[in-house]
């Protein structure tokens, strides 16, 4: 399989699948260009090369073509970023698009229209009436997964060489993402420098990993998280269970919770968790304390109380000091460290102590030599909240992608490129 650094793209087409789904203000001003900034690298190899780039992306969950959702938007800031002017056009697909990508001269970029204005990406029907027939419903499918073909074949026309940058959307089998691959040799396909290494950071921690391994699932409900810390529970020396999820695991195991959230429905889960924890020998981490208040907002009542015996009125927001201690000292001694979720609202200030004490143990033990991988949206947040993500080993761009990739799934943008 090739890899960036051995490919010369002189005189090259290449149709890089980024990840620019990014967030817009009411203005349409970018207000983080993170996923921009993290792609940059691999667009500026292929024009230092002398190849030309022609940059397929989408922005928001389109239901056709809107202004809203439009590319154009960011093409300042990706110009500015990549240091050349980069064209648009108005069109993913079309005649237009076909003749500016043809004419692209060695270092040149062009960045086309919002993918996700075709459902032909998605390969999935719009418009469907809700009572359609199953036979309707058959016969929508089949004809939107023939036209994604299509798609896929017309955006690989543009290009000699295709290049999957866009980790985000690697769980996805979309025509940009994953179809388009097929209409390339072995050695005309690869993965940008942004999807190598999440690839490499995560498969460090699930394959090549240093022990102890401790994970830390935050989140709020259980349900969303069972698949990964099933998979999980194979893997790790400590799982650290925190977050909402607190507790439907105290409720499940006799303590009282008062009005903090839970999913009644998932308490039997909950102990078979436990259960199998136990049966692997996995050191399952539970919250002793918590931060509870009276009204779910930052200027709430609050107090310390233990986890399960928190009054009726009353509900829990975050871990407390003894919790903190008590992640802390596992963390700190881990070698291989998986954050993904916070302890608790960390949005509100008075809330985010946990979560900064997690993340400060995380620097403690990633300074002392132990590999950290932080991912998934609001773990990145934290750590970007608490000005700490650039002492974390690798902050994943993923979200829904690097949940999928750790809970063993495999993944069609992946396998499109390596065939595995």
């Amino acid at each position: 399989m090739q890899i960036m650094d051995n490919f010369n793209f002189a005189g090259q087409r290449a149709f890089v699948r980024v990840d620019f789904n990014v967030p817009l203000d009411e203005k349409f001003n970018i207000t983080d260009d993170t996923r921009i900034r993290a792609a940059i690298p691999t667009l500026k190899k292929i024009i230092a090369d002398g190849g030309s780039v022609i940059i397929g992306s989408h922005l928001g969950r389109p239901k056709g073509v809107d202004a809203k959702f439009s590319l154009q938007h960011i093409l300042p800031r990706v110009s500015e970023l990549l240091g050349v002017k980069v064209e648009f056009v108005n069109d993913c697909l079309g005649q237009e698009a076909a003749d500016k990508s043809a004419k692209l001269q060695s270092g040149h970029a062009l960045l086309l229209e919002n993918l996700r204005f075709y459902a032909a990406e998605e390969g999935k029907p719009r418009g469907l009436k809700e009572d359609a027939s199953d036979e309707e419903k058959a016969a929508a499918k089949k004809a939107e997964k023939a036209n994604q073909k299509e798609m896929a074949k017309q955006l690989a026309s543009y290009a000699t060489v295709y290049v999957n940058d866009a980790f985000g959307t690697a769980h996805r089998a979309h025509a940009s993402t994953a179809i388009i691959a097929d209409y390339f040799d072995t050695d005309r396909k690869l993965f940008g420098y942004l999807m190598q290494k999440e690839i490499d950071a995560v498969e460090k921690v699930l394959k090549d990993t240093a022990r102890p391994f401790t994970a830390i699932m935050g989140g709020s409900k259980v349900s969303s998280k069972i698949d990964i810390i099933e998979n999980l529970l194979t893997k790790v020396d400590n799982l650290i269970i925190a977050g909402g999820m607190t507790y439907t695991f105290t409720k499940a195991l006799g303590g009282k919770i008062g009005n903090s959230i839970c999913e009644e429905d998932k308490l039997d889960l909950a102990l078979s968790l436990i259960q199998r924890a136990k049966e692997r020998r996995v050191n399952l981490v539970l919250a002793e304390d918590t931060k509870i208040a009276d009204a779910f907002s930052n200027d709430a009542n609050t107090r310390f109380v233990p986890v399960g015996e928190i009054p009726a009125g009353w509900e829990g927001l975050d871990i407390g000091p003894d919790t903190e201690k008590k992640f802390a000292d596992v963390i700190e001694k881990s070698k291989t460290i998986l954050w993904n979720g916070p302890t608790g609202v960390f949005e509100f200030d008075n809330f985010a102590g946990g979560s900064k004490a997690v993340g400060m143990a995380i620097v403690k033990a990633t300074e002392n030599g132990a590999f950290s991988l932080v991912g998934g949206g609001d773990s990145v947040a934290c750590v970007n909240k608490f000005g700490i993500a650039d002492k974390m080993s690798y902050v994943s761009t993923g979200g829904g992608a690097l949940l999928e990739f750790i809970e063993g799934k495999e993944l069609p943008g992946i396998k499109a490129i390596r065939g595995y």
